[in-house]
């Protein structure tokens, strides 16, 4: 008997210490060819500030993490951070509530479904991006019109998501459950949505990368503190040596909530995870 391949093929297996030497080649290579890159340029001139070396890159970080700014007397690494996530934290969480709410009562309403169902289809197609000018009209330069745009970028494909999680569930559960003398209200809301909760944090998890995008354009068109208004404020000046620590950071964070969501589901709800593979 052949033994089995450890790398190439669909039904290759590879072992433990396999798995983490291709987890980490990707990026050993990625940072090694940085590296070579950034000396190169730095030879040819010392003053280049498109490759910055890991030393210029981590002076700058140190230096707006770890000391006051002068004129706000704040830790600029720290608010920008903390205002970034206040407003995707308020965006991605109401549109999760309210889309959990929405695509259950469409999934399991057809008369809800006939209703709203094309509404959220056109709205689902709109560019959120392209929208950006007239919320800012609406409603202002302040906060509000960030989180609106997060929620209008992000709770179309919630909904949906549910909805057509909703559609999957059996209907002979749906019609036990009332014929044993469940109430409609206790069917979507004691029955149904425990079994889609799950599937919610799934979903979140996908936005995360769309809820980043919209957050960044609305600062770096209009904002005094956050993530991407400093990545944009910045550029003007080829500050490469804070703009790349600030998108690592952006990942850091990202890969940290995801993180977190995951380790959620694997430990709540171990049953869908199993059933996902």
């Amino acid at each position: 008997m052949k033994n089995k391949a450890k790398f190439w093929g669909i039904h290759a297996a590879p072992s433990k210490w396999l798995s983490w030497f291709l987890f980490a080649l990707p990026f050993v290579l990625l940072i090694l060819g940085y590296l070579l890159a950034s000396e190169y340029r730095h030879r040819q001139n010392p003053s280049d500030k498109l490759l910055p070396s890991f030393s210029k890159m981590a002076t700058t970080m140190q230096h707006v993490a770890f000391e006051k700014n002068k004129r706000t007397g704040e830790y600029q690494l720290l608010s920008d951070t903390l205002a970034s996530l206040k407003r995707i934290g308020t965006g991605l969480g109401m549109a999760a509530l309210l889309g959990v709410i929405c695509g259950l009562n469409l999934g399991l309403f057809p008369g809800i479904r006939h209703l709203f169902l094309p509404l959220l289809t056109f709205v689902s197609i709109i560019p959120p991006l392209a929208i950006l000018p007239m919320l800012f009209i609406v409603f202002g330069v302040d906060e509000l019109a960030k989180v609106v745009l997060i929620f209008i970028g992000t709770f179309p494909v919630i909904t949906r998501d549910i909805y057509l999680t909703v559609k999957k569930i059996p209907r002979e559960q749906i019609v036990k459950t009332l014929t044993l003398g469940a109430s409609q209200i206790s069917l979507v809301y004691r029955v149904v949505l425990p079994q889609i909760f799950p599937r919610l944090i799934e979903t979140v998890r996908i936005n995360m990368g769309p809820a980043w995008l919209f957050l960044i354009a609305s600062e770096a068109i209009a904002a005094q503190s956050g993530l991407g208004y400093r990545i944009f404020l910045v550029r003007r000046y080829l500050a490469m040596d804070m703009i790349i620590p600030y998108v690592l950071w952006i990942v850091c964070i990202g890969i940290t909530v995801d993180w977190i969501l995951k380790s959620l589901l694997r430990y709540k709800f171990s049953w869908y995870m199993k059933q996902q593979g």
